[in-house]
């Protein structure tokens, strides 16, 4: 018997309708695990060329010694711009700090900062177990809300009550996603979509497919937005079209967030995913571009650090692994450095004033004491 297969045209595509609640109306989506195609030829052209980035970033990933060091900083930026874009306001340099360094009326933001780099962290290992799944999903949520924030929000459970977006309530809510009887059927076509292969859509179609589905679902009571931006990079990761967690779109969804929620809202009011799909490829080939613009940087700066290594003779040797302990946290003071090297403490304090003297780090608290000191030329590669 043969199998007939319907192919449906993206350019045909129908988010959802309405359904009728008490005293609201909820967004019932249509369920995507299907055929899909598509007729605008512009899809294929950005389609190859991310690919291609991909490829490239690839190729760092096996090039650059060390790559996992870069890699944590790279982790550490998505954490803080994702956090940035659902209103958290720890910067770059407050999140590679330690809490006690951290002003107390801003260690709540720090927190959900960092708990987003475990849960990115602990989905990459849970990825070596596990395919990327609803169960995933729902163990990465557990550990992005587990803070005093978050601890409300049935961290790791999907919602059981009705949420909405924008405005106070149900009733001047700007979108209210589907009611949570619906939870179970829309993640369960989700999950099949992503491991149908037989379908043959292209990966990083699926993956826009998958991220606007998922933030419309909105299946839990928070932390919605990052678990989707966390999602794709370990779509990518799963799927091997990374080999290293070294992508991450936040930065350009936030520079873009104006237009990356009008993406969103016009497929769900006007069923246009088709530009969203061109936004979401032109997000992967940019920020592939970039990435690897940084570790071009990166190799070039490590060229240069081993030269002005020579100038220092004899203790050239001690002020390497110095200068390897702010690869890993490019913001240190003398006690992290020691208890990281082993390196005696005024021994140390002997080689940072040569650094200091060198240019090749900066005192950035301006303090006599409790001194951080921060390896700036590299932390400003990820700014």
């Amino acid at each position: 018997m043969i199998e007939v297969r319907i192919i449906k045209l993206l350019e045909e595509f129908v988010s959802g309708t309405y359904t009728d609640e008490y005293q609201y109306k909820a967004f019932l989506l249509s369920q995507i695990n299907d055929y899909w195609n598509w007729q605008d030829s512009e899809i294929n052209i950005l389609l190859e060329e991310a690919n291609r980035k991909l490829g490239e970033i690839n190729a760092f990933s096996f090039l650059i010694p060390n790559i996992d060091l870069f890699i944590k900083m790279h982790i550490t930026k998505e954490a803080s711009t994702s956090s940035k874009i659902e209103g958290t306001k720890t910067e770059m340099d407050e999140a590679i700090m330690k809490e006690e360094e951290i002003s107390p009326e801003r260690r709540d933001d720090w927190k959900e900062v960092h708990q987003y780099i475990e849960a990115m962290n602990s989905a990459i290992e849970l990825l070596k177990q596990l395919p990327l799944s609803n169960r995933l999903i729902r163990e990465t949520h557990k550990i992005l809300l587990k803070t005093v924030r978050g601890e409300n929000k049935l961290p790791g459970e999907f919602r059981t009550s009705q949420n909405w977006i924008g405005g106070s309530n149900l009733l001047n809510a700007k979108f209210i996603p589907p009611h949570h009887n619906y939870l179970d059927e829309l993640m369960g076509d989700l999950e099949k979509f992503i491991h149908n292969e037989t379908i043959n859509v292209p990966h990083l179609i699926k993956l826009a497919m998958l991220h606007y589905q998922f933030e419309t679902i909105h299946p839990f009571l928070d932390g919605n937005g990052r678990v989707g931006r966390l999602i794709i990079t370990l779509y990518l990761v799963d799927n091997g079209l990374l080999s290293k967690p070294a992508l991450y779109l936040s930065d350009y969804l936030e520079r873009n967030r104006d237009e990356y929620y009008s993406h969103l809202t016009a497929i769900r009011e006007k069923n246009q995913i088709i530009p969203w799909i061109k936004f979401f490829l032109k997000g992967i080939i940019s920020t592939a571009t970039n990435a690897k613009e940084t570790f071009i940087k990166i190799i070039q700066l490590q060229k240069d650090m081993e030269v002005k290594l020579h100038s220092f003779g004899t203790k050239s040797e001690k002020i390497n692994t110095i200068l390897n302990s702010f690869y890993d946290t490019p913001i240190l003071s003398v006690k992290d450095i020691v208890i990281r090297t082993g390196i005696a403490d005024k021994t140390t304090r002997n080689m940072l004033e040569l650094m200091l003297e060198e240019g090749l780090i900066k005192e950035m608290t301006g303090y006599g004491r409790n001194k951080l000191f921060i390896f700036e030329k590299y932390f400003n590669l990820f700014k």
